[in-house]
């Protein structure tokens, strides 16, 4: 039997009706076709259910595991010993908090170094643009050759380049001592700190990760045929592994536009507002989209004997089992219920899983064991 059985049982009213339904299958007046039967059979309150109404949703079934939507993983870009790490994992950060650093002292020195070189570079260029604007008043003035002018314009030529190199050079300096510090890309959580204060570190070694739990998502998969009815901002209905009855809502953010071609399924989407922080990442979850969803009478999918032409359930009537051909409605796939639109009527007691077999006209009698 399903979950969803055990808690169909378990609500207030079903356990009223269950009780009325065995006092009544106890007391009931004898049945001349189970007096012909002359066999009386015990069935447990597992066996049987209550025909009652129940919120459906039918669509494309989606399963998956929840993941951050933003996610990253702050790695080393330069070998180094590792100073302090000031975080640690499930502590929430604001973007651009320092979360680590690395030992800078030499780096720091190569940036004091290119500083200087640059100040000097912007010195010789100065020094090289005044000779060159000197000289060439002078060329014209014809107190120097044409010589010592051009002399002078390809040294103030070579300054500019040098304050170029410096500036470059100084640049790159204040870059790799930058990459010693480690800040959050965003505001959320760390989820993981793979170093500590001492540790020496390589480039592309993992630092810290860090998450944002404001939104998660939902990779899953749908067949080609639900197509039509999943496309981007079709909603999503799931639950999760551990949260009970409780019902999450999405969106598809995506569909592939490629079909597996080993499964022929698509691959979707879907966006998760967890603004409440009830869902974590690695949560399975699963349940439906593009789903048509009303609240009906509805029996598990356990009670449907579907061996004849007609879809029947076995009903329990003055202690007595007998068949009664339904009609059949919406289908939830992820709780195994199914809507009945004709033959029963609510507080009806059905027969389930394995007591669906028993014959026409049998007595019962509903025990706890």
């Amino acid at each position: 039997m399903t979950s969803m059985l055990h808690r169909s049982l378990h609500t207030p009213a079903s356990w009223a009706v269950v009780v009325l339904a065995a006092a009544a299958i106890a007391c009931g007046a004898p049945d001349p076709a189970a007096d012909r039967a002359g066999t009386q059979v015990s069935v447990r309150l597992e066996d049987i259910v209550v025909a009652q109404a129940e919120s459906l949703s039918a669509g494309p079934l989606i399963s998956g595991s929840l993941m951050p939507d933003r996610q990253a993983t702050l790695r080393a870009e330069v070998p180094g010993t590792v100073v302090e790490v000031l975080v640690e994992p499930g502590q929430s950060v604001r973007a651009g908090q320092l979360l680590a650093r690395l030992d800078d002292v030499a780096l720091a020195e190569a940036a004091v170094s290119a500083r200087a070189a640059l100040r000097t570079a912007t010195e010789v260029l100065a020094v090289a643009k005044r000779n060159a604007d000197r000289n060439t008043r002078l060329a014209a003035a014809g107190a120097i050759a044409d010589r010592d002018r051009e002399q002078a314009e390809v040294a103030a030529m070579n300054a500019e380049a040098g304050l170029a190199e410096a500036t470059s050079r100084l640049r790159a300096a204040e870059k790799q001592l930058q990459k010693t510090r480690f800040t959050a890309p965003f505001s959320g959580v760390v989820s993981d700190r793979s170093v500590r204060a001492g540790d020496v570190v390589q480039s592309g070694n993992p630092v810290l990760t860090v998450v944002d739990p404001s939104a998660l998502r939902l990779e899953a998969t749908v067949p080609v045929s639900a197509l039509g009815a999943v496309k981007v901002g079709t909603s999503a209905t799931f639950g999760v592994t551990g949260a009970g009855d409780r019902v999450f809502e999405g969106v598809v953010r995506r569909v592939n536009p490629v079909v597996d071609q080993n499964t022929g399924q698509v691959r979707i989407t879907i966006l998760v507002p967890n603004g409440d922080g009830q869902l974590v990442g690695g949560l399975f979850a699963q349940g439906t989209a593009a789903a048509t969803t009303r609240m009906t009478l509805a029996v598990p999918l356990a009670a449907l004997d579907l061996r004849g032409v007609t879809p029947t359930v076995r009903r329990i009537r003055g202690g007595v089992v007998e068949s009664v051909a339904v009609e059949l409605g919406l289908r939830d796939e992820s709780r195994e219920l199914i809507e009945i639109t004709k033959g029963i009527a609510p507080g009806d007691t059905l027969l389930v899983g394995g007591a669906v077999g028993l014959a026409i006209g049998t007595r019962v009698v509903v025990t706890k064991e």
